[in-house]
């Protein structure tokens, strides 16, 4: 199995009126992991926030997945009945989540299917 790297996609987003903060990331988690409890391993662990109209999705994948996961990541923000996705992109970690990225780096991941 190849080893994991973190990356980083970040979208501008409108919520609907009403919706939950945590719908985005709700919506990216049953697009990457089925559901959003379950038991682990994760395919694709990944971690979510949303703060002032950005979200982020910070996820391990190994390099040959990287697309995937990011077309997976923006088809579930997309098909969200209550996000408007204004913009899309990727960049680089923050320093502030290396940490975080090298836990995710570290887990045991589930393979496909």
């Amino acid at each position: 199995m190849t080893p994991s790297q973190a990356y980083v996609t970040w979208a501008r987003l409108e919520l609907a009126a009403g919706a939950e903060l945590d719908a985005p990331g709700a919506a990216v988690t049953i697009e990457l992991c089925g559901s959003t409890e379950h038991e682990p391993p994760c395919r694709w662990p990944h971690n979510n926030d949303y703060a002032d109209g950005v979200f982020r999705t910070l996820f391990a994948a190994p390099p040959e997945q990287e697309a995937e996961v990011r077309r997976r990541i923006e088809d579930a923000l997309r098909g969200s009945p209550v996000v408007t996705v204004l913009e899309t992109g990727s960049r680089d970690l923050l320093e502030e989540e290396r940490d975080l990225a090298g836990r995710l780096c570290a887990l045991p991941r589930r393979d496909a299917a």
